[in-house]
Parts: C-alpha cells; structure tokens; sequence
C-alpha cells in the first residue's frame, strides 16, 4: 500500500536574495513522469545553500527557493515513466537533480557539465522540505541498512571530495593537502584519502579543528594558516621529502588559500579546485608552473558513478563523517555559524522538527 502523502509540508524558503530564510508550511508538489517524490528525514547544510541564499554566485536562482542538496529519505510516490526505483526505496537527492541525458557531456558520463542542468536548492526547489521532487534517472540508491542521517552528508560533500580524489591523480601512498580541512567538505576528504590510501596534511585554523583532524579525521600533520608563519615552507615540510605534497584539494571558502597551492605543491603536482569562494579567482606564479610542470584544475560534483562508489565506500565502514542534527526549524542559526567559520564537520536537518 502506498504511504499516505500530505497536502502541505513544513520547509525553509528564501523569499528575497539576502535572506533570511522563512520557515512555514508550503504544498507538497506531486512528481511528473520521470520524477520521484522522495519524503525527505534528513538533510546536510553546505556552503553552497549559502551561497544560494546571498545570491553571490553568477548564477540566477530560482526566487522563491526552498534551499538543500544534500537529502536521505524514502520514496513515497512515482511518475509512469520513472524506472528503476520503487516506492519504498530508500534514496537521496543531490546537487544535479537532474539532467537532459541527451547532450556530448551527459552521454559520456559527465552529465555535472550539462548545459540544461536541475539544481538542488538554487534552480530547482532543494531538501529543505519534508518532501522534495527528483529526477529518478539522477537520485542517489541507498542501501537500506545505511542510516539516513549520517549518510546525508555525503551526498554532495562526500561525493565531490570523493571526485576530487580521483581528478587528482594521487596515488596510494602519495601526500595530499586539503585546504580547508576542518570543515563539512575538508573532512570527508580526510576520511576518503585515507580509504584510498593517501597521506593527508590537513590545513585550517583553530585547536578544535586541530584535535578533529588529527585524532578523528586521519591527518597526519596540521597546519595552521593562522599562526604559520610561513604556509609554504611549513606544508612541504610535512612530506618526508620536504618537496611538498603530490596533490592539493582546496575546499576553503576564501580566495587566499588558492593563491599559495601552487608555491608548496611538489613538481608533476596538481592542483585541484573545488571550493567556490564568491569572486575569487586563480593566481599561481608562472615560472614556477612552468618549471615545475604542475597541474591546475577544477573538479565539480561528481557522475551517478562517482555517487555509487562514495556511498559504497560510507556502506562498507570506510567512511565516519563528523554531523551534529539540529531541527529544521534551525536553519537559520547554522548559516549564522557557517558566516562566522564557526562549523567543525557538518551540520544535518531533522526534517520532523
């Protein structure tokens, strides 16, 4: 028997750019052909949704915007068309909501450059509501035995540090820095490049992110850009070597960090960017990019694959991401937090508070 579905449901809602977000009772939509309604338990905070609710990203956003990409629920309802997935079916909805399927990109796997992308939570309604509408071609499987909670985050944070990894090239037994380390993203890269094998130097500020990194998260060195007085040489001293790290993951929020990789990064290193920081943009010295033949790239999301196998690695115990649960009716006090840098790993939405 299929479960009974409301006619309205309680969500948080940008109304304007800037905020804030007006948490009240909005309708539940009802899926179209090759849609799912999935009813939504819980869902992670990223600084993407941010970025949705200030507006500061050169993309339009959808106005009004129930914000959220990172959502662990239950399927309660179906389109005819929607093969694959059943009512019951336990399923996450992400950042790519959905795609054409039909383009150069989306027909070799790289359906995140789509030129006609759905956006969780900025040009589609997000997680940020007890029921969410998804393409079913593009929601995230989950094994039933995974707990909705803790699975959240790895829906957007765990899959695009998780891709990241991979773009990078680092080996087994290689050193990578993550820039930003302390946070919902940095952390999860922790966790997936110890999985993976790779050495980790987490940068970021602050004791509590030190003690986080360090005896939970699997880095074997802390750097504090704070108190460093010199990033660079301090980064590649951590490597046994002293020639720097093989790869880079930023995932800072701010724009300096992307300034400095290039400086510690070792030669043949890369350089990956995964953070968008509003404004910011790239600067590396070219004779060192040059004679030390280094590698920048951007690496965004990841494919329906890359999802599988980051879930795979949180379903098979590979994966204990940081969260705190807090209401949904709270919303507003984690962006308030995220503002101020004040968030170690993530914060996770109780959809029934």
């Amino acid at each position: 028997m299929a479960p009974e579905i409301p006619t309205e449901q309680w969500a948080q809602v940008i109304e304007k750019t800037g905020g804030p977000v007006e948490y009240k009772k909005i309708p539940v939509q009802k899926p179209g052909p090759d849609e799912v309604l999935v009813n939504i338990k819980y869902s992670g905070v990223c600084h993407t949704d941010l970025h949705a609710l200030q507006g500061d990203w050169p993309l339009p956003i959808k106005l009004p915007l129930v914000g959220g990409h990172e959502g662990a629920g239950i399927v309660v309802a179906k389109g005819d068309l929607a093969t694959g997935v059943e009512i019951g079916d336990h399923a996450g909805v992400k950042w790519l909501n959905g795609s054409c399927l039909a383009c150069e990109f989306c027909q070799k796997s790289d359906e995140p450059l789509c030129p006609k992308p759905l956006l969780s939570g900025y040009t589609v309604d997000g997680t940020f509501q007890q029921y969410c509408i998804a393409k079913a071609a593009h929601i995230a499987h989950l094994p039933k035995e995974v707990p909705l909670d803790a699975v959240a985050p790895v829906l957007c944070a765990g899959i695009t540090v998780y891709k990241g990894l991979k773009e990078s090239g680092a080996k087994p037994g290689q050193w990578v820095a993550i820039v930003g380390a302390g946070g919902g993203l940095g952390s999860l890269a922790q966790q997936y490049a110890r999985a993976m094998g790779i050495r980790v130097i987490a940068i970021d500020s602050g004791d509590e992110k030190k003690k986080m990194c360090l005896e939970q998260q699997g880095a074997e060195h802390f750097v504090d850009f704070a108190t460093s007085k010199d990033l660079v040489k301090d980064v590649q001293a951590a490597t046994p070597d002293g020639l720097g790290p093989h790869a880079v993951l930023l995932v800072a929020v701010n724009e300096k960090p992307f300034q400095q990789a290039a400086e510690y990064i070792r030669p043949r290193g890369t350089v990956v960017c995964i953070g968008m920081p509003a404004g910011a943009f790239l600067k590396a010295p070219v004779f060192e990019s040059v004679v030390k033949m280094i590698t920048i790239k951007g690496s965004y999301v990841g494919n329906r694959q890359d999802s599988a196998e980051a879930i795979d690695f949180y379903a098979r115990g590979l994966i204990k991401a940081p969260f705190k649960i807090v209401g949904l009716s709270e919303l507003q006090m984690v962006y308030d937090k995220m503002k101020k840098g004040d968030i170690a790993g993530r914060y996770v939405l109780d959809m029934s508070k």
